[in-house]
């Protein structure tokens, strides 16, 4: 089943007098279940299209259906409320909140939802242990390590069950050998039956994945099955 499916996909910037095509008819699908990488230099349309999958912007051209939902034409707060309850992002900075703890930080997503405060704990909770962080959910970000603070946002990605798991660049402010942690957890929550898409330049990273895309000025130019001992579902 189609987790994610996209249509001609169209989307560019004005900047002063010049038009930027960041994308130029991307059509690609994603089924559930699957580690998708996409691949490709600076400026190829990497951010932008993981932005639109990601409901943070909307396609100039062409649709993006979600779980079956057309969600390229939706208003703002419809967009919103689908990406809270449908999308876990993991991003390159990690994107903590300096003063609140490796729970409240995981809890937040579910703050927004408006859930009860215990359910809330206990999910959290739940999900710090996935990534096993569950005797760390009383430290700050400031007290764990590069590691540690990736596995908080890969917790806190989680929280919700998403549909997805949008990944940008996870492993990019990390050394080598935590990298490769990082790594084998992605590999771990795939074999659960996570639907994984993510962003890299490495090539080392996206062989992890059991499919890689790759993009160039805007457009697909492959789209590959991968083989190794990461590839299988």
């Amino acid at each position: 089943m189609e987790t994610i499916r996209t249509e001609a996909l169209g989307r560019r910037y004005v900047m002063g007098q010049s038009t930027i095509h960041a994308l130029r008819g991307v059509s690609l699908s994603v089924d559930r279940g699957e580690y998708v990488a996409i691949m490709g230099p600076s400026g190829c349309g990497k951010s932008t299209l993981m932005n639109i999958l990601g409901c943070l912007d909307t396609p100039d051209e062409g649709r993006y259906w979600l779980n079956g939902t057309l969600v390229s034409t939706l208003p703002d707060h419809a967009l919103a409320r689908l990406r809270n309850r449908e999308i876990g992002f993991v991003f390159q900075t990690f994107a903590l909140l300096p003063r609140q703890t490796a729970l409240a930080n995981v809890e937040m997503p579910l703050v927004y939802a408006g859930m009860a405060a215990a359910e809330r704990r206990r999910r959290a909770n739940d999900a710090l242990a996935r990534v096993g962080l569950a005797g760390r959910a009383d430290h700050l970000p400031s007290e764990l390590s590069g590691g540690q603070r990736q596995r908080v946002a890969i917790a806190r990605a989680l929280v919700t069950d998403p549909a997805i798991l949008l990944a940008d660049e996870p492993t990019g402010n990390l050394d080598s050998a935590t990298g490769t942690e990082i790594l084998a957890l992605f590999d771990a929550l795939h074999r659960a039956g996570n639907t994984i898409v993510l962003v890299t330049h490495e090539r080392e990273v996206a062989d992890r994945a059991g499919r890689t895309i790759q993009l160039r000025d805007g457009l697909v130019i492959s789209d590959t099955r991968n083989g190794g001992a990461h590839a299988a579902a």
